[in-house]
């Protein structure tokens, strides 16, 4: 009896990607029922070295939610207040002007802001007291005018939080340049599919790849959209939502001071406590760190010793295991895998707020958690960026794990050579008699046809050599692949720009 198929796995060391001595052959889809020449079967590929840039630690997320960058965003929407209150005639335009002027974070160090915090325990009356010291005694009595502290600080997370999905926009379109480069050069590199964990179809790398830049796209229009309601949900309709501070001019101050800010109308409704916006925000984060944590786990698995696909490669000096010098161990995509934990639980804190009590409440905190989940989302594509770019592909070993089933990935495309003679449900059947009595005997596919006279007569003299090479039987994968990048390429053309506000 022959060994079955399923203990043929070989068990050999992972290799990094490059020159090999007998290489995956270059996949000719636009023929997929013709072999491949000899020549071109064991042409060389070469070298992949990835030229995209990579994403740089720069902390920009934690500087967007520092301490000193809310204080700033404060101390803007004061002076968008004041500078709409004056265009409907409720403060002196003179008023206005010298708080523009004075609201600026050189007026407000965060010592003087700690020590008046210190005597008053409140931190919006502590900022403006500093604040006031920079203004003319008329000014400062118009400073905050019928304003409260719930409208400015929400508001400021809006602001936040704007700045906050620009940059992780661009933080994704980096990316997104890495993945079409990665998915261009592979476009036509042969490799098994799977499906429920099992050996399906062939399949090439770039179309494996191209699935994630689909996906790492519609993060970026699903931010693109939130955009627009967090444009919108600038707020300043006083504690219970009834305008009672800004009197009868109050949503013509609103609106005109979002105006001042370079946004759209502000919702009419009081969202205070509907935090669905906020939601939104943390709820397509935790879709990205499932994306991510996808990748990370593909990646893990593809590299095992079993299957030796792709390899992550470490950092010159990186130590794989203390005491087994031959281990090269997973660490980025590991990582990733953690963030697809961590994210979304973070996310669920932020959408449980949602459940606010009556006008509204702050028993999630959930300013510092929008802080949080952004933060970790920061780190996330960070580590998603590094992987994508130490990623090198070992086209060796996909070529062997595309024969480890000796051939019975290609039982589809026999069923279509032979559906004409013996009917589509007959060739079904008699593959699938065949693939039974192959699991006893670990016959291959091709013997198992040869052993059968009558099924080896409906095929041409050479038609089952070119039949059963994996290589030629690619479907559409090289044009799929190209037209997703084709696809992104476009869209980039049309992402949102940052801007600054007022």
């Amino acid at each position: 009896m022959k060994t079955p198929a399923s203990l043929l796995l070989p068990l050999i060391l992972i290799a990094c990607s490059g020159p090999e001595a007998d290489p995956a052959p270059t996949p000719e889809p636009a023929d997929q029922a013709a072999a491949l020449p000899a020549e071109s079967a064991h042409a060389p590929a070469p070298a992949f070295t990835p030229q995209s840039p990579v994403l740089s630690p720069n902390r920009e997320i934690e500087a967007i939610f520092s301490n000193a960058a809310l204080n700033a965003q404060v101390l803007r929407l004061e002076a968008a207040l004041a500078r709409a209150q004056a265009h409907e005639g409720v403060i002196p335009q003179s008023a206005a002007d010298a708080i523009t002027r004075a609201a600026i974070p050189e007026n407000t160090p965060q010592d003087a802001i700690d020590a008046e915090y210190a005597v008053v325990r409140h931190r919006m009356v502590a900022l403006l007291n500093v604040l006031r010291h920079s203004l003319d005694e008329e000014s400062a009595d118009y400073l905050h005018y019928g304003a409260t502290t719930v409208d400015l600080y929400d508001s400021a997370a809006m602001l936040q939080m704007r700045d906050a999905v620009f940059a992780l926009i661009e933080d994704l379109r980096v990316i997104e340049l890495q993945l079409i480069e990665l998915a261009d050069h592979y476009k036509a590199t042969p490799m098994i599919g799977r499906t429920l964990g099992q050996h399906a179809l062939p399949l090439t790398y770039g179309k494996s790849v191209s699935g994630y830049i689909g996906e790492n796209r519609r993060h970026i229009d699903r931010l693109s959209d939130l955009l627009d309601r967090i444009d919108r949900s600038i707020i300043m309709k006083g504690a219970v939502g009834s305008y009672l501070g800004l009197g009868p001019e109050g949503q013509r101050v609103e609106a005109r001071m979002a105006q001042e800010l370079g946004l759209p109308a502000p919702y009419p409704d009081d969202w205070h406590a509907s935090r669905d916006v906020f939601a939104e925000f943390a709820l397509v984060q935790s879709m990205m760190a499932h994306t991510y944590a996808r990748l990370g786990q593909e990646v893990f698995l593809l590299q095992m010793t079993d299957i030796g696909a792709v390899v992550e490669e470490r950092p010159g000096g990186a130590v794989g295991s203390s005491t087994m010098p031959h281990k090269v161990n997973p660490s980025l995509s590991e990582a990733l895998i953690q963030h697809g934990r961590t994210i979304p639980r973070l996310a669920e804190i932020v959408q449980d707020d949602m459940v606010n009590f009556f006008e509204r409440d702050n028993t999630s905190r959930p300013n510092d958690a929008v802080a949080d989940i952004a933060l970790a989302t920061e780190d996330m594509l960070g580590d998603a960026s590094r992987l994508i770019s130490r990623l090198r592909v070992n086209e060796a070993r996909m070529a062997q794990s595309l024969e480890l089933s000796q051939g019975w990935i290609l039982t589809q495309r026999i069923v279509f050579a032979i559906q004409d003679d013996l009917g589509r449900e007959g060739a079904e059947h008699r593959l699938r008699d065949l693939a039974s009595e192959a699991s006893e005997t670990g016959a291959s596919l091709r013997e198992a046809i040869e052993s059968d006279p009558a099924l080896l007569a409906l095929f041409e003299p050479g038609e089952l050599d070119a039949l059963l090479d994996p290589r030629t039987y690619l479907g559409l994968d090289v044009e799929l692949t190209e037209s997703v990048i084709a696809q992104a390429r476009a869209a980039r053309e049309t992402d949102p720009v940052r801007t600054e506000t007022p």
